[in-house]
């Protein structure tokens, strides 16, 4: 994949819906011959879902963690006319166009924390880019990791940049501390302080720039507040520098 751009595939059949997420993804076949697991445009989340999605996956991707390789999903709302479940074919119905696909990984296992060993350094990675992206969902209850090929991958990043529900109240957000109590790798001894050395000199105004450059213009426009798409995209940036500036939110980490 190259760098800067995500790879754009067309929807050639809807496999089946997984039914394990609140947005009702489902399987898809593409051209390219691939199978992704897509998130829809027409799912009740609505596309901000989709743009956290781009947005944390790929930033993390970067900052050299685990995520599946993420696609823009061409999805012709035809296609859902053989659907027979009404509940799923509404949704593929109101889906036509650009949707968020993520490799599909066959085989793999939920993460289970009893089982699956996490390294201190791994786990210290991957809680820090949590709190920085202000991730809700990555605990004990409900991980979002998958194990594939005895290694782990981060998925389902819908639930990170919760500032951008409430753009008025985003400044105040910056500082906004993580709580870490219920992150599903605290029980490894995550090395909060290694990962923090490590990953913070990362995030520039460039590096930003190019992950949220990733997000198709038509998922950004009419954002209310905002007279074009390039204010909405220096917004994100904005927010995450100055959340990479002063790491006030840096969890404590529970023993």
């Amino acid at each position: 994949m190259l760098i800067g751009v995500l790879e754009e595939v067309v929807a050639t059949r809807y496999v089946l819906p997984l039914r394990e997420g609140g947005s009702l993804p489902g399987l898809v076949e593409t051209d390219d011959l691939g199978m992704y697991v897509v998130k829809f445009v027409g799912a009740g989340q609505g596309r901000k879902t989709l743009i956290a999605e781009v947005v944390s996956g790929e930033l993390g991707r970067r900052l050299g963690l685990p995520v599946p390789v993420l696609a823009l999903v061409h999805f012709d709302a035809v296609i859902g006319r053989g659907e027979p479940d009404p509940e799923v074919q509404e949704l593929l119905k109101s889906s036509g166009g650009l949707n968020l696909g993520m490799d599909y990984l066959p085989g793999a296992l939920s993460f289970d924390p009893l089982v699956c060993h996490v390294d201190s350094g791994l786990a210290g990675r991957v809680l820090w880019f949590d709190a920085f992206v202000g991730n809700v969902d990555r605990t004990w209850r409900n991980p979002n990791m998958l194990v594939w090929h005895e290694q782990p991958y981060l998925i389902d990043h819908g639930a990170t940049l919760i500032f951008h529900h409430n753009w008025p109240s985003a400044k105040a957000a910056v500082r906004r501390a993580y709580d870490a109590s219920d992150h599903v790798l605290v029980s490894a001894g995550p090395d909060l302080v290694a990962a923090d050395a490590e990953l913070a000199p990362l995030i520039t105004a460039d590096l930003l720039r190019e992950v949220v450059g990733l997000v198709p213009d038509e998922w950004l426009v009419d954002e209310p507040g905002f007279g074009s798409v390039g204010e909405v995209r220096e917004a994100y940036v904005g927010h995450l520098l100055a959340r990479a500036g002063d790491r006030v939110w840096l969890p404590e980490v529970p023993r």
